[in-house]
């Protein structure tokens, strides 16, 4: 025995049934994605670079060389 109205649910009753999961799972699924990249990016902006990583990463790349690595170190040590 049905305890509602009528004796079912039309077509109607299964397609909005069937819209409401698909816009349920599409929002839980798109707040989980949206939820990781805002913690993953959180994360990365706390890794702040010092000034002398900096420097020996522009050095390992060979932006400068060995020289102007040693004259700019001696400045920054020289400034603290």
């Amino acid at each position: 025995m049905m305890y509602w109205y009528g004796n079912g649910m039309s077509g109607w009753g299964y397609a909005v049934m069937t819209i409401g999961v698909v816009l349920f799972w599409a929002v839980a699924i798109l707040g989980g994605i949206a939820l990781v990249r805002h913690l993953t990016r959180a994360a990365g902006a706390a890794s702040v670079s010092t000034p002398e990583q900096v420097l020996a990463e522009r050095f390992a790349r060979g932006e400068i060389d060995d020289e102007e690595f040693d004259r700019r170190r001696k400045a920054l040590r020289s400034s603290v």
